[in-house]
């Protein structure tokens, strides 16, 4: 506030109000509602979000993703790490021991599902339990943010900064910016006190929401988004012992300006504590799965990722010609003498391989060949030379004048 404007009139700090009467405000409090909620699905679903086995009021079933074979065929292949030299039964007695003394959802989380998971190659890719506070509403603004118990995404250094600025709403999470971004796979867990229907209600909410970040990075540097019809986000539920996989994936909006829709499918389901092999199965289906929406989400941030350099290289050419820093460097008669010798050709070919840019104004600069600068103690002796001669005119003037004067 300017000096010159008043100030407030309001009470001073550490004054006393002799007022008993308080301020009368009209204000409107709006319930948010949670997957514990039971009018949570049928929000999602006035939203376009549809749960697994959805079926239209005329009848209709929503469609599977066209992918869908191909996501089949993927998520089956063999694991070596799964095999049973690999992974014995004695260590699925171990899984079944730590799923009987999991009371708790953190539990469940903490003890049960690293088993499944097997080893993590970048922990830094893997959060959970974090409010999805900073994405977007999927619908009409009532519905608590997202809060997976797991989810996997990207390194925030992943993604051009300016795709994570123009992007921010759809795909990354949270307010700490070092937590992972663009998640596609997600874990919802509870222990056995736990309600499956919850579990499934925050399944198919995560799910959209890491599909309409999958299908943002996609559409990034496109003249109209980009609905293909494919899954690219898996959600997983495990309750009381049994595994269950969906995909997530969008579809175009039904009406010019309207809102995309949502839809979950099951992929499969696994008793994960009834043998060892259908344990092997499911987990194969989970190490997979993590794998595979990994390579998904890589390759939308790739795309992402060119479509911003490509949009940087198009910017106007700089014209080196103009630039004062060349001028200076050509005149600059206090530093030593330097001669910039040509670029050979095999030393262009690896500066072409290195640039990001199809013509940058570094190239350009490099293609300028400098003005060789005369030694400093050359010059200094031309302008010494120079006065010597200046002087000797001078006084050869003076003496010609003064010889004029007597006459």
């Amino acid at each position: 506030m300017s000096s010159s404007q008043p100030r407030s009139r309001g009470r001073r700090r550490g004054s006393i109000s002799t007022s008993n009467t308080k301020p009368t405000t009209n204000t409107t409090t709006t319930k948010s509602t949670g997957p514990y909620d039971r009018g949570f699905q049928q929000n999602l679903i006035d939203g376009g979000v549809y749960p697994d086995q959805y079926e239209y009021p005329d009848g209709r079933v929503p469609p599977q993703p066209d992918n869908w074979e191909e996501i089949n065929r993927r998520l089956g292949q063999p694991r070596p790490s799964l095999s049973p030299s690999q992974f014995s039964d004695g260590k699925f007695r171990k899984f079944k021991r730590a799923d009987a003394h999991a009371f708790k959802e953190k539990q469940v989380t903490t003890s049960v599902i690293p088993i499944i998971e097997g080893e993590i190659r970048d922990t830094k890719c893997v959060s959970g339990g974090i409010p999805f506070t900073n994405l977007d509403h999927l619908t009409d603004g009532t519905l608590v943010p997202g809060n997976p118990d797991l989810y996997y995404g990207a390194r925030p250094e992943q993604l051009d900064r300016r795709v994570r600025d123009e992007l921010n709403g759809h795909i990354i999470p949270s307010t700490q910016d070092d937590l992972p971004l663009a998640p596609n796979f997600f874990v919802a867990a509870k222990g056995p006190d736990g309600s499956l229907a919850v579990a499934g209600r925050s399944a198919s909410y995560d799910g959209p929401l890491g599909a309409r970040g999958q299908q943002s990075l996609r559409s990034y540097g496109q003249e109209e988004p980009v609905y293909d019809n494919n899954a690219y986000t898996i959600t997983s539920i495990y309750h009381g012992g049994q595994l269950k996989m969906y995909t997530s994936h969008p579809t175009q909006p039904t009406s010019p300006g309207g809102r995309p829709e949502y839809f979950m499918n099951q992929l499969k389901g696994w008793s994960m504590t009834s043998d060892p092999e259908t344990f092997r199965q499911g987990a194969t289906w989970f190490r997979n799965a993590r794998d595979w929406t990994k390579e998904q989400r890589d390759d939308a941030i790739a795309r992402a990722n060119e479509k911003a350099n490509d949009s940087q290289a198009g910017a106007p050419a700089v014209d080196v010609s103009n630039f004062s820093l060349v001028t200076s460097f050509a005149s600059d008669a206090s530093l030593e003498p330097y001669e910039i010798e040509p670029l050979t050709q095999e030393s262009r070919t690896s500066l072409n391989e290195d640039s990001n840019t199809e013509t940058s104004t570094d190239e350009l600069a490099l293609d300028y060949r400098f003005p060789a600068k005369r030694s400093s103690s050359h010059s200094k002796r031309s302008h010494q030379s120079q006065r010597k001669r200046r002087i000797a005119g001078e006084s050869s003037g003076a003496e010609h004048s003064l010889r004029s004067g007597k006459r």
